[in-house]
């Protein structure tokens, strides 16, 4: 499966990458490295991480407190987005 991201979710990765920039020079490159290496744990197992509302499903990021949020019948990343701060805000963009 080839993941596709919504142009929400492409907003909410520049936006994370840009704040952990600020943080510290290159921490934005390293979110947006595991980020990737979420969407290849998808793309290789769509269905090994858990359901969370009809077809979507959650993979975590690792070492970033990062969800990402999809759907495996449509192939398509809905968000990227913090676990805290506004983890519901997939739902608008099914």
């Amino acid at each position: 499966m080839k993941l596709s991201l919504h142009p929400a979710a492409e907003v909410d990765l520049a936006e994370a990458i840009a704040f952990y920039d600020r943080r510290t020079a290159g921490l934005g490159s390293d979110f947006l490295g595991e980020v990737l290496e979420a969407f290849e744990r998808i793309e290789s197992a769509p269905d090994a991480w858990p359901v969370l509302e009809g077809p979507v499903r959650r993979c975590l990021v690792e070492r970033f407190p990062y969800g990402v949020y999809y759907r495996t019948d449509l192939a398509i990343v809905l968000a990227v987005l913090h676990g805290k701060r506004k983890p519901g805000a997939w739902r608008g963009r099914m």
